[in-house]
């Protein structure tokens, strides 16, 4: 086992590897820019290291000042938690050459998974069902209309070294094709350095639902279930759910497998979670693989039982996997991210300082975050302030114990969007889970047209 452990991250996800870490007798190195000096992660981490000034390419995603800290500290491995660094293979191999054990998967998988072209024909070689749609990368505006033509239009254009919603456009038909393009193009240029895009047949009123996979170094892959994740403006979660409320048993069964097979498919190694739409008809299609633990992995832990934080670390340092086989779900879960966003003026960020914190209690009701009365929200990273987790023994428990704990959630000083999802649990299309990616513009458009009557 490790003795000690930095974490390359910041905010809940920080606090939240250093609880695992301390659970697990493992000393914590915090690392932090000089916008975080205050923060909690810093607090109560054993040791801290300033890594530069605010902006994240001069803290955050400066590898070589992040190693440094690693090896004036004397850590033996680094957990990048989620987004920064996280799938960054690059910084993965020079952890493998600076003898740091990344604690995540290898380079080589972050890259098979990372090229979304490559990654679509790894799945389509494993047999995981996918999307109808180009399996090469693709330049040319020509060459891109002559193929979307071929797939039929709506289709849906993504950067083929794209996350997080970027480079993705939705043509509608051929005369908007060329200008969706572009814009995808560009975007992805400007946020990954490389314009390729891909092109997949745009399925109708989808919902988002991922499988949670782990693999250990000894060969084995198992999932624990699935995560309804269709609530997301921009293609960013707003509330995610476990189980999906739609899916039956034998559906849960096989695309459990399908995700076991993906992450089989390239030996993976640690956290993962494979990405599906599902249609109205109960057909689903490979989209992605997030090749880290995710933002939403609490729900998971709440009707499982396990604690995938520990199992990354237990994982990396070479032990064999502790799930089951079958992993038995137990109960309902849903996770509310609350962001210092203001909802009324297109979920603009409201940096700025929390003069009032009060956080919700009660059976069911989890916490996790880095934020108190006080704390300034700096304007330089993601808004998320918190995730509300909250369980019970079915989906209408959690229902009402989720209306009491975001009603009784009180943070003052910034925007934020607890209002916003206190809406979103009262809605009726949501109650009965009657949901879809569409779901959040849908919602937006009720919502404008009972303000304007």
């Amino acid at each position: 086992m490790f003795r000690k452990v930095l974490i390359a991250n910041r905010g809940e996800i920080a606090l939240r590897v250093i609880r695992a870490c301390q659970e697990l007798g493992i000393q914590t190195v915090a690392v932090f820019s000089e916008a975080d000096r205050e923060s909690l992660h810093v607090r109560f981490a054993d040791e801290e290291v300033c890594i530069g000034p605010p902006p994240s390419s001069e803290s955050y995603l400066n590898i070589p000042r992040i190693i440094a800290a690693a090896e004036i500290t004397g850590a033996e491995a680094i957990h990048p938690g989620y987004g920064f660094l996280a799938e960054n293979a690059d910084f993965s191999e020079i952890c493998a050459r600076s003898n740091l054990v990344f604690i995540g998967p290898t380079a080589e998988q972050i890259r098979a998974m990372g090229d979304k072209a490559r990654a679509r024909r790894t799945m389509l070689e494993a047999g995981v069902p996918t999307v109808p749609g180009t399996t090469d990368i693709i330049r040319e505006p020509d060459e891109a209309l002559r193929v979307a033509e071929d797939i039929g239009f709506p289709v849906m254009i993504k950067a083929s070294a794209g996350g997080g919603g970027k480079g993705m456009r939705i043509a509608p038909d051929r005369a908007s094709f060329h200008r969706f393009l572009q814009a995808a193009q560009n975007e992805a240029q400007n946020a990954f350095g490389d314009s390729g895009v891909y092109l997949e047949k745009c399925v109708v009123r989808p919902r988002h639902v991922e499988i949670q996979v782990f693999g250990d170094t000894h060969g084995r892959v198992v999932h624990l279930g699935e995560r309804e994740c269709s609530i997301q403006r921009r293609h960013q979660k707003l509330v995610e759910e476990a189980p999906c409320p739609v899916l039956t048993p034998e559906l849960r069964a096989e695309m459990g497998q399908a995700a076991v097979r993906a992450a089989e498919a390239i030996d993976y190694v640690g956290a993962g979670t494979v990405e599906f739409l599902l249609d109205q008809e109960g057909n689903y299609y490979f989209i992605e693989m997030n090749t880290r633990i995710q933002v939403e992995h609490p729900v998971t832990e709440v009707v499982t039982g396990f604690d995938l934080v520990k199992e990354q670390i237990l994982v990396a340092a070479g032990q064999p996997l502790s799930f089951p086989d079958e992993v038995v779900l137990r109960g309902h879960a849903m996770e509310f991210r609350v962001n210092a966003e203001d909802p009324d003026r297109g979920f603009q960020p409201s940096p700025g300082v929390i003069t009032t914190f009060h956080p919700p209690g009660g059976p069911g009701v989890r916490l996790d975050t880095h934020v108190y009365a006080g704390y300034r929200v700096p304007p330089h990273y993601d808004s998320l302030l918190g995730k509300l987790i909250v369980s019970g023994k079915t989906r209408e428990e959690v229902l009402v114990r989720a209306r009491y704990a975001l009603g009784s959630f009180v943070i003052e000083g910034v925007s934020t969007t607890l209002s916003f999802l206190g809406e979103i649990v009262e809605d009726e299309a949501f109650r009965r889970g009657d949901i879809s990616t569409a779901f959040v513009q849908e919602f937006l458009e009720r919502r404008r047209s009972d303000s304007a009557a």
